[in-house]
């Protein structure tokens, strides 16, 4: 159920079936009412009486039709701009856009104001249709005022877009992914250190594979939770072969663990806490998180772009979530219960290995522009100092780089 909710969490089709779904229940509530204080058209008030059934159903024509081809003009901008981000910035920024709420709620409130209209239209009459003419004069008001705010969703949406295919904007969402993933892997404050049961299993004694069956992809997220609980109902010890970031295939192994009684019933609970998806997400895969980041900086040294100050912002962007992240402990590698007794065995991305990643990129493609390369070592020396005892472990690619700067 996560793994569906993230999915439509990325997709333009959850928010507008949602608004849809409310619109038609709102339009059919207030035809209700409408019949309800109306009772089929035999209210004289001069408010509820000012609209004939064919200047209701004009009405509601025009708003629906506006709003499905302003509907429509919005989805064509956003995919021309998917188009132009996936060719520019790199195909694994398409997610960002998708993933962007305003856009999904102007595309919501659009398609949603049409079902409105639609549902609204269906119940005028005039007094020749059924012999009682019944024009719902609320939710036509109701509707003009859907329009009127629709077209301050329109400029809303208009403003948004141009802003979303600025190079900064792209940098600061993949900024806040990388953010949000180094809070979830490395807190601030880590478990604190258990006395009971230090030490992990010899590799030799897990001696049962969990193997992904009918299906193939990547490893999305994992609930360690529920792996937590499989393992204590099971008294075993799990060690977690495929990550999220891993690409696994049918038959190959999701984790191993100690000898188990009931070897069928792990397998459905192992198989059910992992959610496969076609790509990487940075949900829980820090190194995704850090890629995209990266990603954008290369391809602004690349010799169609040859745009080294793109490279500089995503480097000054990457300090905000890699000081924090060196400053901290490493990520636990171990999950245990209530009782202290070890579980579950994982395997995090050491921060060495993810900043290695950061300036060996800068190293292979960075180095003929000076710019990046003093970037590169100014995000070096914010690591020192948020860390001045881990100087020594900061990737040899740092060294190389302070010697191309002096060459």
């Amino acid at each position: 159920m996560r793994s569906f909710l993230l999915r439509a969490r990325e997709s333009f089709w959850f928010l507008p079936a949602l608004f849809g779904l409310a619109a038609v229940g709102l339009g059919e509530g207030l035809v209700a009412l409408d019949r309800a204080l109306v009772g089929d058209g035999a209210a004289d008030t001069a408010f509820l009486g000012d609209l004939s059934a064919s200047g209701g159903r004009s009405i509601l024509t025009i708003i629906g039709s506006s709003m499905l081809t302003v509907a429509g003009t919005s989805f064509s901008i956003t995919i021309s701009v998917l188009a132009t981000t996936s060719s520019t910035y790199g195909p694994r920024l398409v997610r960002n856009f998708l993933a962007d709420r305003a856009n999904q709620i102007v595309l919501a409130v659009f398609t949603a104001t049409f079902a409105y209209a639609l549902v609204v239209l269906r119940s005028v009459r005039s007094p020749g249709d059924s012999g009682v003419g019944f024009v719902p004069t609320i939710s036509i008001h109701v509707a003009v005022l859907g329009g009127l705010i629709d077209v301050a969703f329109l400029v809303f949406f208009i403003h948004h877009i141009a802003d979303s295919v600025q190079v900064t904007t792209l940098q600061r969402r993949v900024q806040v992914d990388l953010e949000n993933a180094v809070e979830r892997i490395f807190p601030a404050e880590g478990p604190e250190p258990s006395d009971q049961d230090p030490a992990v299993p010899d590799p030799a004694s897990f001696v049962h594979a969990v193997r992904l069956r009918g299906r193939s992809g990547y490893v999305e997220q994992i609930d360690f939770d529920r792996l937590v609980l499989a393992a204590v109902e099971h008294d075993c010890v799990v060690d977690v072969t495929a990550m999220p970031g891993a690409h696994r295939i049918e038959g190959e192994p999701l984790v191993r663990c100690t000898a188990v009684e009931d070897a069928d019933a792990v397998d459905r609970v192992v198989r059910s806490v992992f959610s496969l998806g076609p790509a990487r997400t940075p949900f829980q895969d820090i190194g995704f998180a850090l890629q995209q980041l990266v990603e954008v900086a290369v391809r602004g040294l690349a010799s169609g772009s040859n745009d080294p100050y793109t490279a500089v912002t995503a480097l000054d962007l990457a300090a905000s979530a890699l000081v924090p992240l060196w400053s901290r402990p490493e990520a636990p590698a171990e999950l245990r219960d209530d009782e202290g007794r070890l579980r579950v065995v994982v395997h995090w991305p050491q921060s060495s290995a993810l900043l290695a990643d950061v300036f060996d990129a800068i190293e292979t493609y960075g180095t003929e522009h000076p710019v990046v390369v003093q970037a590169a070592l100014g995000l070096a020396d914010r690591l020192r100092t948020a860390a001045p005892g881990r100087s020594a472990a900061l990737p040899a690619a740092v060294a190389r780089l302070r010697s191309a700067a002096l060459a």
